[in-house]
């Protein structure tokens, strides 16, 4: 077997293929993607004189593939330069390069027959050890490889991604009877720690287990529409985040995922199924209808909802499923749904929504029931435990709770009550676990968290797994060292403690400001170094703007006056902390958050991070830091005899684009080329390993003999700079690009990054340039037109230019 996964080939360069490759290419690992050879050249390719023996030709449908990722929203690749880790080819002229790969992974249509004859001739090609797996999402792994060499059986496995493979977590593994034990540990661990899957490993059933479960809902879902007369708008008002699934909702996904894929895979199941099944699989007649008449969703341009141009822009109609007419969105005005956006937690969120006695309710109720007693029938034939099904619904449908986490919630003896009354049938196994005197598919033993094992009819601890650092179990293992309302310092374990941010949002606030200079103080003496990290949804999302608004309308310049100065002087001090201070990332980290980010020493982010100085959106300028801190990573390693300002004023310009646009990363490796993270930062692909990633790099650095850097002299651009970069926004303002408060506010940063009105070359401090941030901040805190952009964000969550 082979040792270590450097080079892998993707076969087939749809939809799949092209985004599993780029995902490839995101974690460094190049790629080649080969795909059939176009039956002829296009019309425009005969025109340019190309033929079908041309390669341009040959390798046209992978090219597509690539350059369709480049342009997919959300992105595929990390970075766009992320692409030249992938090198097309085709499946006629490129199979011999499968001899120098150490896997192969086949995405091509889900037809049995065809994956057969491929992987035939792959087995021609593969060196021995070589791994090999299908993307399938749910023909049987056994059958494909029927009549193949054992060797090659024994190498071969299910490895079903979810789209998009980049944002989807779940990665579904899937042994045949033939496949080495030791093949499952290695793709298992692979995929955790560097490809950031969440993997549970599936049975060889018709489409394992997410799939299984999910197309099953979304028929039950069509079923009650038509049963109990709803309409496409109701069904995804509830069975959204009311739901604790995406904002997509129901009939929105399935435009997005395609009803004729979607009708595929309900067909493979309806075939694979026992008898007694099928019924459940039976597409409903407008379903069908939909699909003859190529309305198959988004990429169709139509399906469930269609986007057209009104006379007030563009606008989205839903379709009417009696009449497949379509029409004006409806809001429905369910007491239930608003009662519920009031609740936070989403277990609680859907208990609190299937008991409500409205429409809403009982929608949700009838589609929770149906799918709690079909989940709880599978088991064990598509799973050996609840956790396996559990996270395969929440890393593959992005739902917040899992079906046995969520029955938990809503009590699983009132719920089986309530269900065997109304005549739904309930899974021996589950009455079983209640007659036995376990209430809950989850519990505790000695401490920790078990869960029910329907074998061995008992509850059964989680296995531990040191890598995977929860802070909700450190919080109940060891004392919090120190807290208040906002943040809490941790024990990590191995001398390394923990700053965790708990405010609403993880929004910067005097309390949290608080806690992070105690944090020092507690590090300084009892603990080698310092982590900062959360396991919210997001990492910070900047200042309490709220806080801002009203100490300006109350004309309180003073007071906001020090609470950015709090804020500049604790995280100067993290900057210059004589002991290592790791920030780990994740999701958003944005204005403040993105100061703290590059105020620690070094940063171990989430491969999704979303960072950026956004304070321009509301109306003024980052003052934590950020300024200063952006302009002194894009002059780092400037020689100190470069001309000021001519051959500084580009870096300096890049900075300051950054800012006064506004820009946000698209994840870590994007947030390096902008600056808000170093090259030297590392990059986790899988946020659960984030913290203990963290906590490891402090322990290196400290072993490693840390310390900090010493303050440094900036040398400015000063006032010529400062000039050239005015140029930029006054021509911007008479292009009509921006407004006149646009003008002020990017003038103001400007002013900030020139370093002031001083001679060019002027060597400045670090705490110089921190005044003029704070300075340039309260000057535009007295402005009406940035309050008003910081009301409009609040009222409207959308920036308002004015």
């Amino acid at each position: 077997m082979k040792r270590g996964i450097n080079r892998v080939a993707v076969l087939g360069a749809g939809v799949m293929g092209a985004a599993i490759a780029a995902h490839l290419a995101n974690v460094g690992i190049p790629c080649y993607l080969l795909d059939i050879v176009p039956r002829e050249p296009t019309p425009e390719e005969r025109a340019r004189g190309l033929t079908l023996e041309s390669r341009e030709v040959r390798d046209r449908l992978v090219v597509q593939g690539i350059q369709n990722c480049l342009k997919a929203r959300p992105a595929a690749f990390f970075r766009p330069d992320r692409a030249e880790l992938v090198t097309p080819g085709n499946l006629e002229d490129n199979l011999d390069w499968l001899a120098g790969v150490d896997w192969v992974i086949e995405a091509v249509v889900e037809r049995l027959d065809i994956k057969q004859e491929l992987f035939r001739k792959v087995a021609a090609h593969r060196q021995p050890g070589t791994i090999v797996s299908s993307n399938t999402s749910g023909i049987s792994v056994n059958r494909m490889v029927e009549g193949l060499p054992l060797e090659f059986r024994q190498h071969f496995l299910g490895t079903h991604f979810f789209n998009p493979p980049r944002y989807l977590k779940l990665l579904e593994i899937i042994a045949t009877a033939d496949t080495l034990p030791e093949l499952v540990s290695f793709m298992s661990a692979f995929a955790e720690q560097t490809l950031g899957k969440g993997v549970v490993l599936a049975k060889d059933t018709p489409n394992f287990i997410a799939n299984r479960i999910g197309v099953f809902g979304m028929m039950q879902t069509m079923r009650v529409m038509e049963e109990k007369d709803y309409q496409v708008d109701e069904i995804d008002a509830v069975t959204g985040p009311a739901m604790g699934r995406p904002k997509s909702a129901s009939f929105r996904t399935a435009d997005i995922v395609g009803l004729d894929t979607f009708l595929h895979v309900a067909k493979n199941v309806r075939e694979n199924v026992a008898p007694a099944e099928r019924p459940f699989f039976e597409p409903a007649g407008f379903l069908k209808a939909l699909a003859e008449r190529g309305w198959t969703g988004e990429k169709a341009g139509q399906g469930f909802y269609k986007k057209v141009q009104g006379p007030e822009g563009s606008e989205i109609l839903t379709l009417d499923w009696r009449t497949l007419e379509y029409r004006p969105r409806l809001k429905p005005s369910y007491p239930s749904l608003s009662a519920t956006r009031r609740i936070s937690d989403p277990a609680e969120r859907v208990k609190a929504l299937v008991q409500a006695d409205d429409r809403g309710g009982e929608l949700a109720w009838e589609l929770t029931k149906r799918t709690l007693s079909y989940t709880a029938s599978l088991l064990p034939e598509i799973a050996d435990d609840v956790i396996s099904v559990d996270n395969a619904m929440k890393w593959g449908f992005g739902q917040e709770a899992g079906p046995f986490e969520t029955w938990d919630v809503l009590g699983v003896e009132a719920t089986v009550a309530r269900m065997e009354a109304e005549g739904a049938p309930v899974a021996a196994w589950v009455k079983e676990m209640l007659a036995t005197g376990h209430p809950t598919f989850y519990g505790r033993v000695n401490g920790r968290k078990a869960h029910y094992c329907f074998r061995a009819r008992e509850y059964v601890p989680l296995p531990r797994r040191p890598e995977f650092i929860v802070l909700r179990d450190v919080r109940s293992e060891r004392p919090v060292i120190r807290g208040n309302t906002d943040a809490s310092l941790l024990d990590l374990g191995d001398g390394v403690a923990g700053l965790e941010f708990h405010s609403p949002n993880q929004a910067i606030t005097p309390d949290l400001i608080r806690m992070m200079g105690e944090s020092l103080e507690e590090v300084d003496r009892n603990f080698t170094g310092l982590v900062i990290g959360n396991q919210a949804r997001h990492f910070c999302v900047g200042a309490n703007l709220l806080l801002v608004v009203m100490e300006a309308a109350n004309q309180n310049w003073a007071g906001i006056g020090a609470a950015v100065e709090a804020l500049q002087e604790t995280l100067q001090a993290v900057k210059h902390f004589h002991r290592p201070v790791v920030a780990a990332p994740h999701g958003m980290a944005l204005g403040g958050g993105a100061e703290i980010v590059m105020a620690a020493h070094r940063v171990v982010a989430s491969a999704e991070l979303y960072s950026g100085l956004v304070e321009f959106a509301v109306g003024i300028l980052p003052a934590g830091g950020g300024c200063k801190e952006l302009l002194l990573r894009h002059l780092e390693g400037v020689p100190p005899d470069t001309p000021v300002p001519l051959d500084l004023l580009p870096l300096v310009a890049r900075a300051f684009q950054t800012i006064a646009m506004a820009k946000v990363s698209t994840s870590a490796r994007e947030a390096q080329a902008l600056g808000f993270l170093r090259e030297s930062d590392r990059v986790v692909a899988n946020g659960d390993l984030l913290l203990y990633q963290a906590k490891n790099e402090v322990l290196a650095m400290a072993a490693a003999g840390f310390r900090p850097s010493p303050p440094r002299k900036i040398r400015v651009i000063g006032e010529t700079g400062l000039a050239a970069l005015e140029a930029q926004t006054y021509n911007m303002l008479k292009g009509g690009h921006i407004s006149e408060h646009d003008k002020y506010i990017a003038d103001r940063i400007a002013y900030v990054l020139a370093g002031g009105r001083v001679a060019a070359n002027t060597e400045v401090t670090e705490q110089y340039l921190l005044d003029l941030e704070r300075e340039a901040f309260l000057d535009l805190c007295r402005q009406e037109k940035s309050q008003e952009r910081m009301r409009h964000m609040l009222s409207t969550g959308k920036p308002l230019r004015n």
